[in-house]
């Protein structure tokens, strides 16, 4: 039976990770062990649960416990269950849940990316995205476009913080990810060289004189080969972009002269997927 405790408290101490604990403070919740991420909706929470995360409670609207919610309920055993109406949540939590339903789950240690690569193919780097939308974004093109991982620099938004979870609707649990270690593996020298030890040629995407069309031959024919895409705005760092093998362009139309890095993406692993 579930643990179903109806919210009469708004100030309770074990509401504080959904209320008033900012998503930075929930990853260093259980410092020096790994911390906690919210998922927000069913659908995510059911993918989360299906990749091995462990729930700690749920939070939702009390018509859910035996309506959408009912599947993750009965998985997550005898977890607590708080609830209350929709405009009580909204309060507690200062926004509109979608499918009024949320989770508090502990995290998992990060592999280091070597390990992460070691039998991958075609992979995505981020640098410095930081938007969490356009990282949602980019995980669920990255899901279903055939990456088989995802890399990501310490300046990017993490893949598990609550709207990029949402955004890409669970993928962020379905396509294996790390982040590239601040010290032991800075971006991009120590990056790079990994990628290259583990056989990758690197793909910038960006705008330049002598980038080469996304249907060049030669890139398509790489046996592995890592997408690094930049950060909204300023694109890749000039470091970046001379660091790897080819720089890669998308071809526009109508003056055009860029794209959302998320569309962006979308666009590059579709064809830079085929293999």
């Amino acid at each position: 039976m579930p643990d179903i405790r109806e919210i009469t408290d708004l100030s309770a101490p074990e509401l504080d990770i959904y209320a008033r604990l900012s998503e930075g403070q929930l990853l260093h919740y259980y410092e020096p062990d790994t911390g906690l991420f919210i998922a927000e909706s069913p659908k995510v929470i059911s993918r989360a649960l299906d990749a091995g995360y462990e729930p700690v409670s749920l939070l939702m609207e009390p018509e859910h416990v035996e309506g959408e919610a009912r599947e993750v309920v009965s998985r997550c055993g005898g977890i607590p269950v708080y609830t209350a109406e929709a405009r009580i949540l909204t309060e507690l939590t200062g926004f509109q849940l979608t499918r009024g339903v949320l989770c508090a789950m502990r995290r998992r240690r990060l592999p280091d990316a070597a390990s992460l690569c070691a039998g991958a193919r075609r992979v995505a780097v981020l640098e410095n995205v930081m938007n969490p939308t356009n990282v949602g974004a980019i995980f669920r093109s990255a899901a279903a476009l055939g990456m088989d991982a995802v890399l990501l620099t310490p300046g990017c938004s993490d893949p598990l913080y609550r709207r990029a979870a949402r955004v890409s609707m669970g993928t962020v649990f379905q396509v294996p990810w790390t982040f590239f270690d601040r010290q032991q593996c800075p971006w991009p020298e120590r990056g790079m060289e990994v990628l290259r030890e583990l056989g990758f040629k690197t793909a910038a995407m960006a705008l330049k004189k002598d980038s080469v069309s996304i249907g060049d031959p030669a890139l398509l024919a790489e046996e592995r080969l890592a997408v690094v895409l930049g950060t909204e705005g300023d694109g890749l760092a000039a470091e970046t972009i001379a660091d790897c093998d080819y720089t890669v362009m998308i071809p526009m139309a109508h003056g055009v002269d860029s794209l959302n890095v998320a569309a962006a993406s979308a666009v590059a692993f579709w064809e830079l997927g085929k293999r």
